[in-house]
């Protein structure tokens, strides 16, 4: 079972004098305080995070931004999901219902606000997953979002509807763009991977479970 550990908060960073201010979020800065917290080398999270050591290197020092599923798959070495990471502060909520104000970013501080939005992709969290084994996305891919080379993969089911636009998912050796109206479900243990290649915005809401991001 995970260990859900009390984590080091953004806020945090300025005090231990190695990041950013929350307001201009530093992701290389928050991996390091993390890993730090956990007492381990880069070396050895890039071991237990099956990436190069040379990548947890240029993601801390900011010489390399990674992609949704590039850092997932660090912070896993961590124990760490995406909403943890950018917002761990947040009570966990046993609320039923939701507006979209109070969905949980996982992803916009990813990007900086001199790319724009071409190619970026937004993922929002329905309330805390951990609470109910069940993980529910409002997803927005800008054209040309893609969640990255590295090929998503992991424990559990999901599934999803495409709401608006068109976007190719890879799932093993099958490619399909699938438009509105289409949807998808598939063991997450397969390889798969999602892009925009198309000249609008696409929707897609999903469900995973157990937890991934």
């Amino acid at each position: 079972m995970r260990n859900w550990r009390a984590i080091p908060g953004p806020d945090t960073l300025s005090q231990n004098g190695i990041g950013a201010r929350m307001s201009d979020f530093d992701v290389g800065a928050r991996l390091k305080e993390l890993r730090s917290a956990a007492n381990m080398s880069q070396r050895q999270l890039a071991e237990a995070s099956g990436v190069p050591h040379g990548q947890v290197s240029m993601i801390e020092t900011g010489r390399s931004s990674p992609s949704v599923a590039s850092l997932r798959k660090i912070l896993g070495g961590l124990g760490v999901t995406m909403s943890e990471f950018f917002e761990p502060d947040l009570p966990q909520s046993p609320q039923p219902f939701f507006t979209p104000a109070e969905l949980r970013d996982l992803t916009s501080r990813l990007y900086s606000a001199a790319q724009g939005p071409v190619g970026r992709m937004t993922l929002r969290q329905v309330g805390d997953a951990r609470l109910h084994n069940l993980q529910i996305l409002h997803e927005r891919y800008e054209p040309g979002a893609d969640t990255g080379e590295t090929m998503l993969a992991h424990h559990g089911s999901e599934g999803g509807i495409v709401v608006a636009g068109e976007i190719e998912l890879t799932v093993a050796d099958q490619t399909r763009v699938l438009k509105a109206g289409d949807s998808y479900l598939f063991a997450s243990t397969q390889p798969h991977r999602f892009r925009n290649v198309s000249d609008r915005e696409a929707v897609v809401v999903s469900a995973c479970t157990p937890p991934y991001l």
